[in-house]
């Protein structure tokens, strides 16, 4: 099988689980175990990002002792969405 400049992007995937705000003398003196609840529960929506730009919503899974998340809605967007200055020619 040939490589294709494809097989060497990374992309950073992240997921929004909920959001909480916290003062920072507060976050100062957490350590380690400290829990900080978030303004959403298991059953909400999660927003699933690659590289900081929202891409799909999703529900989390439990599969055994590991957390994944399903995709439930794609975000599509224009092709004019992304200025040509921002796209890199290979």
């Amino acid at each position: 099988m040939t490589s294709t400049p494809f097989d060497h992007i990374s992309i950073d995937i992240s997921v929004q689980l909920g959001s909480a705000l916290v003062p920072i003398h507060q976050l100062l003196r957490m350590g380690r175990g400290a829990v900080i609840e978030l303004e959403s529960s298991e059953t909400e929506e999660v927003q699933v990002f690659a590289n900081n730009v929202p891409v799909a919503l999703g529900h989390v899974v439990l599969r055994g002792d590991r957390v994944g998340i399903q995709i439930s809605e794609v975000l599509f967007r224009s092709p004019a969405w992304r200025s040509k200055e921002q796209v890199k020619k290979l």
